[in-house]
């Protein structure tokens, strides 16, 4: 038989045509065997075992799960306890399963995406939100809506949350979600790629997810890359090395032999190569590279919440101090000595009002994050656990004390405040969206610092920490802050002599009737008036912006912080019952080892400078005496004392009351009849005021506050074109007041969204709106002479072009019809002569 007839002879039963085994054998995901010639040939692909149920698609699942096990533990810091790991560890076995399915099936990237599809809704909720489950295991319609809700929304929560994050069960659906998608992605291209060493770019994807969505501090950093470096590299040299061995052809048994010991020796290499280089990361990375704060999301990313919509609450403390001075605001038990109560911090300033802002990490503001029960913090004091009970104060700052650890709201609000509750971790300050309202109550995990006496400020330094630039600042202050500096070049003793200065030459009044005048705001006009006068007259609100416009002028860093703190008689121990005669605003300064310091600038309440008595009496020259006279007869003693009576009689009657009554009406009377037209303008502006201010539909009052401030503009002498929007308006008004253009355009903005939003303005709402609409308007006025805002407070501007309005729309409308019937319609001009 010829050799050609050999090779086409088909193998019978019995025959080995295949390496001496059995026709139709294979081993293995790849089947080779020796032909008579000692080359080798590959079995027919249809006839391999899908590896995901081979001996080495188990190891490939085990380096999977150690890789992404390493990446899990980074979520530790962010969530601050064990909490994490039952989402994200069943996230990454139910993706590992969903991918070892379709390896096994031979799954499409169809079926393989509809499957996770279900497997996620079915499966998810034991492990992302067991709360939402029945008996901790069958899914419910809130189950449903919060895993896909979840994975919309879940990704911008977690970044706005301030940590530990297991104060949010909810989002236990993030830590799920990228877990098993990543297990899904790498273990399908682990099991069924033929370059399987893409499986981990996943992998080091969601490393870096976890860090991004973690926090500064990290869990293992070392560890973590030192596990996926080492058993990444090893894996993907593994699966090269595997790929390569089943490309090319073996000759012999002893070849695939030795091939195997070289492929042995070389993971034995790789592997000592990789942990002496772990080893010599671990000690030089320290040394070689700087000490900076790794870079975080929710250290970068701004949350969604809007702080214009709230005004300052410095813009009421007058009100505090004048009218609710013996309203019980709230209640606060387990208050240390020396602390104090912070309702905000206030670091921007445009002019117009100290303000609190938002501007990120990277404005020195901090950032405004999601609150739980659990906050973490790394400020140094005592813990301390106190009880706030609202009583009759209203709003959206929450009264604290400290740095807060936790916040844990109780009573039948405590779901819609926990929900709603946003932390400024670098101000201290809380806000809850929700609003406070009598008988809310939560409890304070706060962490309260001593207050460090003046001996350890005078030996520290003040530290440059970054803050908002201040705008419009009036010229006064730098220099009245050089006049009270002196010479002085220290930063400390600088701060001193300012504070000094202006409780030396202050006199405190609120304006009550047993102190001097004195009038509320801390605009820029108000300040500048404060500092020119030579008594200046004020209270917390206005020492504490100059002292703190002041500082920054010689550039220290300072804000102002509005709160409450109790009188001399409280007894410690006790509840502090707040008052509006406890409203503070002070200064606050950073200190080297000891953070940011209160600093208090309140003259003395009997700091009064009292005018020297003068006297209007003219002293007299000494009198001689004369003798005595010789005494004269009764007759004429008697005639004299008539005399005298006459004279008094005389005298006494010399001035005529009738005269100067008629005198007094002939002048009075004209100048009423000349003020009345104006009394009457002022007038009709109050009452168009106070019926948009009471409209009957809240609508009507928010569009009516903006109304408001366009007449006002109007009779400034910077009108609005009719037909502008609400936001071309708010252009428009910038460029004529600078100096309340910020405020401006936000107030355009909360008018459109109360007005075209979604139901009616709630009355705190439309209370905040024209609080800001009295802003507006005294920042506009703020900016023009007195003489021009007299003219305008009885100019007819803003009436002639309201005075249509008067008229019901009927007799608009007839009116109208009337002019046109009179307007001759247009033709063709006849000239005379023309026929």
């Amino acid at each position: 038989m010829s050799q050609n007839d050999t090779r086409g002879r088909v193998a019978g039963p019995g025959s080995t045509s295949w390496q001496g085994r059995p026709a139709g054998h294979t081993t293995g995901s790849t089947a080779t065997g020796t032909r008579s010639n000692g080359t080798t040939s590959r079995a027919p692909r249809g006839t391999s075992a899908p590896r995901a149920l081979t001996g080495s698609g188990a190891l490939d699942a085990l380096a999977l799960v150690v890789m992404l096990g390493a990446a899990i533990v980074g979520f530790g810091p962010a969530w601050g306890s064990t909490a994490y790991l039952l989402p994200a560890v069943g996230g990454m076995v139910l993706g590992l399963g969903v991918a070892w399915l379709g390896a096994w099936r031979r799954w499409g990237t169809l079926g393989v995406a509809a499957a996770a599809v279900l497997v996620y809704v079915l499966l998810g909720g034991p492990f992302a939100l067991p709360g939402t489950t029945v008996a901790g295991v069958l899914p419910t319609l809130d189950t449903f809506r919060g895993l896909l809700l979840g994975a919309v929304t879940g990704w911008k929560e977690i970044v706005t949350s301030v940590p530990p994050l297991q104060s949010f069960p909810e989002l236990g659906g993030v830590p799920f979600l990228l877990l098993f998608i990543a297990a899904i992605v790498a273990g399908t291209i682990a099991w069924r790629a033929r370059d399987a060493q893409w499986a981990l770019v996943p992998v080091a994807l969601t490393f870096v997810a976890v860090i991004l969505v973690g926090t500064v501090e990290p869990a293992l950093p070392v560890v973590q890359g030192l596990v996926l470096v080492v058993v990444g590299l090893l894996w993907g040299a593994w699966r090269a090395t595997e790929a390569r061995l089943g490309e090319h052809q073996v000759t012999t048994e002893a070849s695939l032999a030795a091939t195997r010991r070289l492929r042995w020796h070389r993971a034995r290499g790789g592997a000592a190569m990789l942990a002496l280089g772990g080893v010599a990361a671990v000690l030089l990375v320290p040394v070689l590279t700087p000490d900076t704060e790794r870079m975080v999301l929710r250290e970068n990313v701004v949350p969604p919440l809007d702080l214009h919509e709230y005004v300052s609450p410095l813009a009421s403390f007058r009100k505090y101090a004048k009218e609710m001075t013996e309203d019980e605001l709230f209640t606060v038990e387990g208050l240390p000595t020396g602390a104090r109560v912070r309702l905000a911090t206030l670091d921007a300033y445009n002019g117009v009002v100290y303000d609190v802002s938002s501007g990120g990490a990277g404005s020195g503001s901090g950032v405004f994050t999601r609150a739980g029960d659990q906050i973490a913090t790394v400020a140094k004091g005592t813990p301390t656990d106190l009880t706030v009970t609202i009583g009759d104060y209203r709003g959206v700052w929450v009264p604290d004390v400290g740095s807060l650890a936790g916040i844990v709201y109780q009573g039948e609000r405590a779901e819609d405040l926990g929900s709603t509750t946003y932390y400024n971790s670098t101000t201290a300050t809380g806000v809850v969206t929700a609003g406070l309202r009598p008988g809310d109550s939560f409890r304070l995990d706060a962490i309260v610092a001593p207050a460090p006496s003046a001996e350890d400020l005078q030996s520290s330094r003040i530290l440059d920490e970054k803050l908002p630039r201040s705008i419009n600042v009036p010229d006064s202050v730098a220099g009245k802050a050089a006049q009270f500096m002196a010479e002085e070049t220290d930063p400390v003793v600088q701060l001193e002599n300012l504070k000094n200065g202006l409780v030396a030459s202050g006199i405190f009044s609120s304006g009550l009737e047993t102190q001097l005048p004195s009038r509320p705001g801390h605009s820029a006009e108000r300040i500048d008036t404060l500092l020119a006068d030579d008594e200046m007259i004020g209270d917390d609100e206005q020492f504490a912006v100059a002292l703190a416009l002041m500082a920054q002028s010689a550039g220290i860093p300072a804000r102002v912080v509005m709160g409450f703190y109790p009188p001399e008689t409280w007894e410690e121990g006790t509840p502090f019952v707040a008052t509006g005669a406890d409203v503070h605003a002070w200064v606050e300064v950073p200190f080297e080892g000891y953070g940011w310091v209160p600093v208090d600038a309140i003259p003395e309440e009997d700091n009064k400078i009292e005018p020297e008595p003068k006297s209007d009496q003219v002293p007299k020259p000494p009198v001689l005496e004369d003798p005595e006279p010789p005494e004269e007869p009764a007759d004429a003693e008697a005639g004299t004392v008539d005399d005298e009576e006459k004279k008094d009689d005389a005298e006494s009657s010399g001035f005529d009351w009738g005269q100067a009554a008629l005198v007094a009406v002939a002048v009075a009377v004209p100048l009423i009849l000349l003020a009345l037209p104006l009394l009457l303008i002022v007038a009709f502006k109050s009452r168009r005021r106070k019926r948009r201010r009471e409209a009957e539909r809240p609508v009507d009052r928010i569009s009516g506050g903006w109304r408001e401030v366009l007449d006002a503009a109007t009779d400034l002498g910077a009108p609005v074109a009719g037909g502008a929007t609400r936001r071309e308006g708010a252009g428009a008004l910038s460029e004529s007041f600078p100096a309340a253009a910020a405020p401006t355009v936000t107030l355009a903005r909360t008018a459109d969204a109360q007005v075209f939003g979604t139901g009616d303005p709630s009355p705190q709402e439309v209370e905040s709106f024209w609080s800001e609409v009295d802003a507006v308007l005294t920042g506009m006025r703020s900016t023009l002479p007195r003489r021009q805002r007299l003219r305008a407070a009885v100019s007819l501007r803003s009436l002639r072009g309201a005075r249509r309005s008067w008229l019901p729309a009927r007799f608009r409308r007839a009116r109208q019809s009337v002019r046109s019937a009179r307007t001759p319609a247009a033709g063709p001009v006849t000239k005379p002569g023309d026929k």
